[in-house]
């Protein structure tokens, strides 16, 4: 009998000698190829979950007229990736957020942008797991655990979305305390499949569309419900960053990284503009109401019928399943990246790897159980869900833009330090274009925030009487940012009592002068 292979069978032991160069042992199974790593990114960003869990909101805004803001989102976002993929070359390491921002511009710096994209990430978490709701009670009535009304911003249905969500929060847990071979091939199946259903969706809904591509320029909502109504494609269009959190365990990272960052977002982005379009094309009426509630689901059932649409649904379910697995993965690397540089509480124990599984499992019980309290604030009122949804894409642009920014400095001082991949071939670079790109990205991404942040009244506090739900994601930041500031307070204030014992033992143990 021949032993197994190990888990990173044929991967290169030059790229374990080049993440010594960075100062961190192979831990981590490199098990992952190009399109496992493509998997990563476009999971992550999940096409048929984001969709369909925000069409309803971006509609009820935007009317027609909110198709445009996803091709606008998706060129601004490519600007952001192709600054990332220049990164993804040359720093391929896990936390890729926190490690880029570290070392282009300083510690403390860098290590805020990781604490509040790892924070982010956990919210996004939570976030996906709630699109559950807006499928599974379509599919059969019985997901309906809770109440009887499915829509997720009412009591009955943001409290289902929860208990939904825990559920599948504990098996995703579960995949991800597994070998990450197990995790990978679970992640390459859903994306299979995801991209195959938005695929087939969109070709079924073209083929049963009763108006033009013109429905697009139809009067909807005005500039600043547009701008409202582009919250549904930022929240789309993240996570692609994951290709590179996932570096250590991907095969020649720096040939891979920067091609898997650009495919999966270009690939998530046409596929969301296109079924947008698709859905508003085939949808029975664009004026009853139920696109602005019930979204795609909607249109599904009702133009493909309720078998077919059913069935579709069900991939959808699956999509949201491997997009939240995707997500928690992503959190965990960066709290393992974190951890292991004793950056964060209990570093101790978060930064250790199982060397059977090659996957961190404390952190993953952490992200796991984090997400699950961000789900209980869903029991408390249905207005969570939205809140909730914008908090944690606010906190993925701001920390996108803790690396844009340092990036653009560096750039401005010095070129980026030339790279080559692991075939020798010089590494992704933007070249001549990395100065107006670099700054269309900074400012793309401050202004996106910035939108994001706003604290709307109709957005997130459309019945009244709910103000921390308008200030929500404000405050949520400023939590987190001041979170951050108490633990690394604590952490100076007793790494100052500690450097002072030794110096008073030493003084006490001089002998006297005569």
């Amino acid at each position: 009998m021949t032993a197994s292979a190990p888990p990173d069978a044929g991967a290169d032991p030059r790229d374990s000698a080049r993440l010594a160069d960075f100062g961190y042992r192979q831990e981590l199974h490199r098990s992952l190829g190009r399109y496992a790593s493509f998997a990563a990114g476009f999971s992550f960003i999940s096409v048929l979950t984001t969709v369909f869990q925000f069409f309803a909101f971006g509609y009820s805004f935007g009317g027609p007229r909110f198709f445009w803001t996803w091709p606008a989102v998706l060129l601004g976002q490519l600007l952001v990736a192709a600054c990332f993929a220049e990164l993804a070359a040359r720093y391929p390491i896990s936390g890729a957020i926190y490690q880029w921002s570290s070392r282009l511009s300083n510690a403390v710096f860098g290590w805020f942008a990781g604490w509040i994209m790892v924070i982010g990430q956990i919210v996004v978490v939570a976030a996906a797991a709630l699109a559950l709701q807006v499928v599974l009670p379509a599919v059969w009535s019985g997901f309906q655990v809770v109440g009887t009304d499915t829509s997720p911003v009412s009591s009955d249905g943001a409290a289902n979305a929860a208990l939904l969500g825990i559920v599948l929060l504990a098996l995703t847990t579960a995949v991800n305390l597994l070998d990450n071979r197990v995790m990978s091939l679970v992640n390459r199946i859903g994306v299979t499949a995801e991209i195959i259903g938005a695929v087939l969706i969109i070709v079924l809904l073209f083929t049963h569309a009763d108006r033009s591509p013109s429905v697009t320029v139809h009067s909807g909502g005005g500039g600043s419900a547009l701008l409202v109504a582009s919250i549904a494609a930022a929240y789309v269009m993240i996570g692609f960053d994951s290709a590179g959190e996932m570096s250590e365990e991907t095969r020649h990272p720096r040939r891979v990284a920067p091609r898997t960052i650009l495919t999966a977002l270009t690939a998530a982005g046409v596929l969301a503009s296109l079924l947008v379009l698709a859905a508003l094309m085939a949808a029975p009426s664009l004026s009853d109401g139920h696109l602005g509630t019930d979204g795609l689901s909607y249109v599904l059932t009702s133009r493909l019928g309720s078998g077919v649409g059913r069935a579709l649904l069900c991939d959808v379910a699956l999509a949201i399943a491997v997009a939240t697995l995707a997500i928690q993965t992503s959190a965990t690397r960066m709290l393992f990246s974190m951890a292991r540089d004793r950056a964060l509480p209990f570093s101790g124990t978060l930064s250790r790897v199982s060397p059977r599984t090659g996957q961190p499992p404390a952190p993953a019980l952490v992200v796991g159980a984090l997400a699950a309290a961000v789900l209980l604030i869903a029991f408390a009122s249905p207005d969570a869900w939205l809140a909730i949804g914008t908090t944690c894409i606010v906190m993925l642009y701001l920390a996108y833009s803790m690396v844009t920014g340092p990036q653009l400095l560096r750039r401005l001082r010095s070129p980026l330090p030339a790279a080559v991949d692991e075939s020798g071939a010089p590494a992704f670079s933007l070249g001549r274009w990395g100065v107006p790109v670099n700054a269309a990205a900074l400012l793309y991404g401050l202004a996106m925030t910035l939108d994001l942040a706003w604290p709307r009244a109709a957005v997130y506090d459309p019945s009244g009487g709910h103000w921390y739900f308008r200030w929500f994601t404000l405050l949520f930041l400023a939590g987190t940012l001041a979170a951050g500031c108490a633990w690394r307070g604590a952490r100076a204030l007793r790494a100052r009592r500690a450097a002072r014992l030794p110096a008073a033992g030493q003084a006490v143990a001089q002998p006297s002068t005569p």
